[in-house]
């Protein structure tokens, strides 16, 4: 049926478990972000003391951003193109769901630069696999591959891997690759841990984390980049976490799936950390890479490892699993906004889709171009789209709404703090992050 040109589905999957959906979300939230950057900033402010603020930030924001997002999805049963609208008639706003528009395209502008990543990992993962990563130089081929149209063989197979995983639907899917490939990353990187753990000089690395550079606290970048970090890293964007709420039960508590995502997502960066950092440090390597750290860095000492060509592959395989995961969650916000708009087919929609991704993503593979294509996407749109989430699930919808909803399939009654951490706090904390990667070029 339809609605102010608005058509509905009369019928939606959910996800057959809360451990489906958890995954889910996890495999959302768990990307290059807890990989590479989190180690990055660990290695850049202080250490372990660094943890302190992101786990503060962490929890502040996972207790009212990811609980928002998830509710906003599940009361309303859509994703952010219809909730808006939905929303707006709560309050009599009639071209409110108009805002819906801007964090289906930012979901779908961060999938095109997103598959460019994934088609290098892919690449990599390959090469680790045929023996080449070990024998090429990797500065050299890393900047073939990062030249205009220099990975579109690999760009074409990401996407095609993608709509496989997405085509048929949300629990033969996007749940049943997330179940596989989620429990799979955290296997292969407590493997790559352990390995670690005997390469010599690794102790450096171990020692480093463990005596934390307390200083770092006083400087008000570590507090920034922290939140920075807590904000990408949980997915907080108005897009992906809002529509899988639309697909998840009403007998579900997301409070409790909420902390878990957190917990689990943070666990992912320090397993990381326990992998890269060691590693970085036992071959007196620069732990303040960046980005090289793992497609020059990591593949380097690969390289000089007994048995590197077994790391490299559980590494990159590993690696494409949590792209592959947050790579779906991204298409799925358009292609659930397709469905919902024009009724199109799961497939139909999923082909759409990912075909004007890829025809968009060839031309942005260049290095620098998508390095700038993701820059403007972090800096203004992800954050404005978490902007537009929590105004609309804790102020458009009205005073007690969030709570009412996401009380929804809880025994134990939510607090009387839950909304004001969501309406003050929580768009609060958004906003900050908006305006602080204006003025620093980006802090997630």
């Amino acid at each position: 049926m339809t609605k102010q040109g608005v058509r509905i589905s009369t019928k939606r999957e959910n996800f057959s478990s809360r451990f489906g959906f958890i995954m889910a979300c996890l495999g959302s939230a768990v990307g290059m972000g807890n990989i590479w950057l989190f180690p990055y900033r660990v290695g850049q402010l202080g250490g372990a003391a660094f943890l302190i603020p992101y786990f503060i930030c962490v929890a502040l924001l996972g207790m009212s951003g990811i609980v928002g997002e998830i509710t906003l999805g599940r009361s309303t049963k859509t994703g952010p193109l219809n909730a808006y609208r939905k929303a707006g008639e709560m309050r009599g706003l009639k071209h409110y769901g108009k805002i819906g528009i801007i964090p289906v395209l930012g979901s779908l502008a961060t999938a095109i630069g997103y598959s460019v990543v994934m088609a290098w990992i892919l690449k990599y993962f390959v090469s680790s696999v045929t023996g080449d990563l070990m024998t090429n130089n990797i500065g050299e081929s890393f900047g073939e591959l990062t030249q205009s149209f220099g990975a579109v063989p690999w760009h074409i197979i990401v996407i095609i891997l993608t709509f496989l995983m997405m085509a048929f639907g949300i629990v033969k899917g996007i749940e049943r690759v997330n179940k596989f490939m989620m429990p799979a990353f955290f296997a292969l990187f407590v493997i790559l841990a352990i390995r670690v753990a005997f390469l010599p000089g690794a102790e450096r690395g171990y020692s480093f984390l463990l005596n934390p550079n307390f200083n770092a606290l006083l400087r008000p970048n570590t507090w920034i980049y922290a939140l920075g970090q807590a904000f990408f890293s949980l997915s907080l964007a108005g897009t992906g976490t809002v529509v899988y709420g639309s697909y998840l039960s009403d007998k579900v508590d997301v409070i409790n799936s909420a902390k878990y995502i957190a917990i689990f997502d943070t666990v992912a960066a320090m397993v990381a950390t326990m992998v890269i950092i060691p590693t970085v440090f036992a071959f007196g390597m620069d732990v303040n890479a960046g980005p090289p750290l793992m497609f020059i860095t990591m593949p380097s000492i690969f390289g000089m490892i007994p048995l590197g060509k077994i790391v490299a592959i559980i590494f990159f395989l590993a690696v494409a699993f949590a792209g592959f995961t947050s790579l779906v969650n991204l298409f799925e916000t358009p292609v659930e906004a397709l469905q919902t708009k024009f009724g199109l087919s799961r497939k139909a929609a999923v082909a759409t889709v990912l075909s004007f991704g890829l025809a968009v993503g060839v031309f942005i593979e260049g290095g620098d171009i998508v390095s700038i294509w993701m820059d403007i996407i972090s800096i203004y749109i992800v954050p404005f789209g978490a902007i537009l989430a929590g105004v609309t699930i804790y102020w458009i919808c009205g005073k007690g709404y969030a709570k009412k909803h996401a009380q929804i399939g809880r025994e134990k009654k939510i607090g009387k703090l839950f909304e004001p951490m969501g309406r003050y706090v929580f768009c609060g904390v958004a906003i900050i992050v908006f305006i602080l990667g204006v003025l620093y070029g980006g802090v997630g």
